[in-house]
């Protein structure tokens, strides 16, 4: 087995059901499992303001596909949950991003693994901070928790607070 580490988020319609859903469509992945899952964070929007605020967690996985296959299967879930813009830095109803994947550096066409400029972002560095403050970047050669340390993002992010409709799906730790 595998472990990988995923970036989730959401800030169009439902953003909680987004991340709930895709939470329960990686549990259906062939031969994977979510091992840890952090809190939600709602975040600031990078690279576009003028849009609303996102939904953020880490997940932690186990699994016996190779990198590659399960981007597609990643993919595939963002399909199936009714992602609908692929540009960049744009609004979206789910986005599942490959952060780690084992310790392997990955760069090709249709994948970049750790995923590019991390190390920027407090909404990636935070939640996976909560599960994986120990994760070696293959990289940088930096733990995640110095990573978060170091990280010069002035975007707020901050733990959502779900009312009692809201039921978050994983709650493992």
């Amino acid at each position: 087995m595998a472990t990988a580490y995923l970036g989730l988020g959401s800030n169009k319609g439902g953003r909680i059901n987004f991340i709930q859903n895709a939470v329960i469509e990686i549990e259906k992945i062939f031969s994977t499992s979510v091992v840890k899952a952090s809190s939600v964070y709602e975040t600031e929007p990078w690279g576009f303001s003028d849009q609303d605020d996102y939904l953020n967690c880490a997940v932690e996985i186990n699994t016996k596909l190779i990198a590659e296959v399960l981007l597609k299967e990643l993919k595939n879930i963002e399909i199936k949950l009714g992602r609908q813009d692929n540009k960049k830095w744009s609004e979206r109803e789910i986005d599942i991003d490959l952060l780690f994947f084992e310790y392997q550096i990955i760069r090709s066409v249709n994948m970049n693994v750790p995923h590019p400029q991390l190390e920027h972002r407090k909404f990636v560095l935070i939640p996976l901070n909560e599960i994986a403050p120990d994760l070696n970047h293959p990289v940088l050669n930096k733990n995640i928790s110095e990573l978060l340390k170091e990280c010069r993002d002035e975007l707020y992010v901050r733990k959502y607070e779900m009312n009692e409709k809201e039921i978050y799906v994983s709650g493992r730790q």
